[in-house]
């Protein structure tokens, strides 16, 4: 019987775990997509305390803590921080099997070197350790980022924002590059008219003119994109149900454009025909610039009205959707193709019924231009887990080329989410191992070893050329 997270975790074989110390433990991070916030990194804070950097933001813990049985209170309510904290230590043994679990403890030992289990009976000692460590430079976000090894890393940004924080971190000389993407969902959201007028109102102040049609409204997203470019942005993303993909006319969304304005009401057509223009001309920005763009599709957000009432968004009840993928990814993609401006894409799933689909899709568009050009990314939020990446894995292996995929993110909000790279990496380094040992895959250690390496570092790095970025 192995020892829980020793040295070879997750790695079964002889060859795996070869293949994990020797070509993929030491490589370096490029975390080309998360949600960091940008103020922290350029502050260069220290937290207060394991709470606050831990459990703030972490709907995956909130998630779970609610399925224990803890109060609301104890979760994103005014209890203290000591008293959160103690809530999660006496729901992490309840989280068995759960990837929490996994994560939980690596962290504990990736970060501040403690192997014991986090439990009620562990809870205080593990608490004023760790807060203690936090208190010391050596624990500010900064020095917490470079202690994982981390190269790049891209945050997800409004157009609205002036990234006056990205601007610091780049003057201040930062090792670690710390770049913009540009997040455009919400000058597309025509479901929500108020909060799209308000949008526009504010980027009437930020650019200091008027928006008064279409024509001047994508113009002045356009200066946002060249903002954002000339700031060393190379990436887009979006949250999406699914792409849009409608017919229409340029007069229709001119006429659907000051229909908004004047607040009137639009029907479900007009909204979808809306999204897929915007959608549209974003790709044609991002084709251009030489841009990445990243969708993430199949998320069903804010299920329980009353909870989003207390809580707001974000805070743990979103799941797994079931939209109809294929015919709206396969007409997005086909007219961008046509026209000779599809840019390199990603695209994330959420449902893993729809694996098989993104993959095969991706097949489709892929030009020779560029190893990989159309990816299926990695696996994503509820799939962010052994099973999930296992899947994610197999089924680029099977429908494409395991071996062009540009690797793993973190897609996170915490600052101690770096271990996961490293879980990407055990289990990766597994399913290569496993077919060597079983005669499934040569025992050619040196050219797996190399296509582990660009898995999870060089494919990255060629793919998104941060090297170029301003």
């Amino acid at each position: 019987m192995k020892s829980f997270l020793n040295e070879d975790f997750l790695l079964e074989t002889k060859p795996a775990q070869r293949l994990y110390h020797e070509y993929a433990a030491g490589l370096p991070i490029i975390d080309y997509h998360c949600h960091l916030p940008p103020d922290e990194i350029a502050g260069d804070i220290n937290f207060e305390n394991l709470t606050r950097l831990w459990l703030f933001g972490d709907h995956y813990k909130w998630r779970a803590m609610r399925a224990n049985g803890i109060n609301e209170a104890y979760i994103t309510g005014n209890k203290s921080d000591w008293q959160k904290f103690e809530a999660w230590a006496a729901t992490v043994p309840y989280t068995l099997r759960n990837p929490l679990y996994h994560w939980t403890h690596l962290e504990l030992q990736r970060y501040f070197g403690i192997h014991e289990l986090l439990s009620p009976s562990t809870a205080r000692k593990i608490y004023d350790e760790c807060n203690e460590k936090l208190h010391s430079p050596e624990f500010s976000v900064r020095n917490l980022i470079k202690n994982r090894n981390v190269e790049v890393l891209c945050t997800t940004d409004d157009p609205l924002d002036n990234l006056s924080h990205h601007k610091k971190i780049k003057n201040d000389a930062y090792s670690v590059k710390v770049l913009p993407a540009f997040r455009p969902d919400k000058a597309m959201q025509a479901d929500d008219i108020q909060a799209l007028n308000s949008y526009i109102n504010q980027l009437e102040t930020i650019l200091g003119s008027d928006i008064c049609d279409l024509d001047t409204y994508l113009e002045a997203l356009k200066q946002r994109h060249n903002y954002f470019a000339a700031n060393g942005c190379s990436l887009s993303d979006h949250g999406l149900e699914q792409l849009y993909s409608a017919s229409y006319t340029e007069q229709e969304i001119r006429t659907i454009f000051l229909k908004l304005r004047s607040e009137k009401v639009l029907s479900h057509d007009d909204v979808i025909k809306f999204k897929s223009a915007m959608l549209y001309h974003f790709s044609v920005w991002d084709h251009e610039k030489g841009w990445v763009q990243q969708y993430h599709l199949g998320a069903l957000r804010d299920n329980n009205t009353r909870a989003l009432k207390g809580a707001g968004p974000n805070t743990g009840y979103d799941s797994i959707g079931d939209f109809s993928q294929a015919r709206p990814l396969s007409k997005f993609l086909n007219r961008l193709a046509a026209e000779g401006k599809l840019t390199k894409t990603i695209f994330y799933n959420l449902n893993p019924a729809d694996n098989e689909l993104i993959a095969s899709m991706a097949g489709n568009f892929n030009d020779g231009s560029i190893a990989g050009k159309i990816q299926f990314g990695s696996a994503w939020w509820f799939l962010d887990q052994k099973d999930g990446m296992t899947k994610q894995l197999n089924t680029l292996s099977n429908m494409g080329l395991l071996s062009r995929m540009v690797g793993m993110l973190t897609d996170s909000r915490s600052f101690l989410s770096y271990p996961r790279h490293e879980y990407f990496r055990r289990i990766l380094c597994n399913l290569f191992g496993n077919d060597i040992e079983s005669g499934e895959l040569p025992a050619d250690m040196e050219w797996t070893g190399k296509v582990v390496q660009d898995i999870c570092y060089y494919n990255a790095k060629h793919y998104f050329d941060f090297d170029k970025t301003k």
